[in-house]
């Protein structure tokens, strides 16, 4: 293993707080070595899956959707183009998708979101007798698009 990093290093030089990283590797997202005194060295490789666990975290990926991606990677080694590739490949949807929830958040920041409150002035034109909630409870404009 060409020079591993402590945790403390993977920490620093990931962004990530080494508690986080512990977790993922107790969840078998990430995986180290022991040295002869027991500490933790991870192999250079795990600073890009860090990377992308984050990114994946941060499109909205799951950490079992995350742990299914991962496993379609090298363990030991850092993966190639034609591997990130494929893999964010697939995310083009779910990018998407946040993208067009964003943009209905954004909407009923100044609109109502038909929550069934009756209360803003609005609501007796958008959601006359509350009837969003015969959709089911919550923000019903929102959820439902």
């Amino acid at each position: 293993m060409d020079k591993a990093l402590t945790i403390g290093e993977l920490a620093e030089r990931s962004g990530v707080a080494a508690s986080a990283l512990r977790f993922y590797e107790a969840a078998g997202l990430i995986h180290s070595e022991r040295s002869n005194a027991g500490h933790r060295r991870f192999s250079r490789a795990v600073l890009r899956r860090v990377a992308f666990i984050v990114f994946a975290q941060k499109v909205g990926l799951s950490l079992e959707e995350i742990r299914v991606q991962l496993a379609m990677l090298p363990q030991n080694r850092t993966p190639d183009r034609a591997h990130w590739a494929r893999l964010s490949a697939a995310w083009q949807s779910r990018v998407n998708e946040r993208i067009a929830e964003l943009e209905r958040l954004r909407a009923g920041l100044t609109q109502c979101i038909g929550c069934g409150c009756l209360s803003l002035d609005r609501c007796a034109l958008a959601n006359p007798r509350d009837r969003l909630g015969r959709r089911g409870p919550g923000p019903r404009k929102w959820i439902d698009g």
